[in-house]
């Protein structure tokens, strides 16, 4: 496993390639017509609101750990990589900046739908089942508490929104409004499978995932494909499995590998003697913040594959 370089990249600058648009962590860049190269930058969003501060080495950490799931779950569902080497279609000038954090992936048709799979009650999961006893329309048994364990993983779809915008919570009905019948319930299924996989596979490494997100894409020939992220600590909730049943028991929030220990310091941080309002300009994330969340990342992915 390559540590990450100490220098922070908040923004990428590349002038080889057309800018094709900025996310909340990655910067997408046009490789002709059907091939991106995804710069996974060091920003770091809470609350749909990008930090000003970003978070040294995050970019990489993500990125290979986006690269060791691709690689286990290639069986289940074909996936974005082109297998070209990214530093091959930037200027050698360029390549320091990109090396380690970027993907050179095919140019997909994306499908506008968060494919959220929840294995554990936690989040906005477990504020929707206090209100209705269900998580966007999929009923559960009562008597469940934070961070609870599923019976079975249940599939719990968002509308992906513009920049700046919450996603939205859907039900599984309204995907196929918006993507027809055998789509949506191609998503779901495979979205369920993947999870499951990824779940047993974890779980040898003292890491529970509670839940995660996917995003597919169709190719050009109508394959889906897996694309952008998997189950980094920026699209699941990874918990290690020391200290989770005394939190379960407490009804408390496990411990997390995730952004919530920046969540956390957000929920309490004051912006001209108010509490934040969770809209952009995010407060000032102080060092240690910035440090321990840093370290949080790079523990996920020595468990993971170290």
């Amino acid at each position: 496993m390559t540590q990450p370089s100490s220098n922070a990249l908040h923004t990428s600058a590349l002038t080889s390639l057309p800018l094709l648009a900025r996310g909340k962590v990655r910067d997408n860049y046009a490789v002709g017509d059907d091939r991106i190269l995804m710069v996974a930058s060091d920003r770091l969003s809470a609350f749909d609101v990008i930090m000003g501060e970003p978070i040294p080495g995050k970019g990489e950490l993500l990125t290979q750990m986006a690269l060791f799931w691709f690689d286990k779950l290639g069986d289940i569902c074909p996936n974005h990589l082109t297998g070209d080497a990214p530093e091959s279609v930037v200027s050698p000038e360029e390549a320091p900046q990109i090396r380690g954090r970027s993907m050179l992936v095919q140019r997909l048709q994306p499908i506008p739908v968060e494919a959220v799979v929840r294995g554990y009650l936690a989040g906005s999961g477990w504020k929707e089942y206090q209100e209705s006893r269900a998580v966007c329309g999929v009923p559960l048994p009562e008597g469940l508490t934070n961070a609870a364990k599923l019976p079975e993983p249940i599939y719990t779809p968002a509308a992906k929104a513009a920049a700046g915008e919450h996603d939205e919570n859907i039900t599984f009905e309204r995907t196929v409004e918006m993507i027809g019948l055998q789509l949506a319930t191609r998503i779901r299924d495979l979205s369920i499978a993947i999870y499951k996989a990824a779940a047993d596979i974890a779980l040898t490494k003292g890491m529970i995932i509670a839940d995660t997100k996917f995003e597919f894409g169709l190719a050009p020939d109508g394959t889906l494909v897996l694309m952008d992220e998997v189950l980094t600590p920026d699209s699941s909730r990874y918990w290690p499995v020391e200290g989770y049943e005394a939190a379960l028991a407490a009804g408390q929030n496990p411990p997390s590998y995730d952004k919530q220990f920046v969540r956390d310091w957000l929920e309490q941080a004051q912006v001209n003697g108010k509490p934040w309002d969770k809209t952009a300009p995010a407060p000032r994330l102080p060092r240690e913040v910035i440090e321990k969340t840093a370290a949080k990342y790079r523990e996920a992915l020595e468990r993971l594959v170290g």
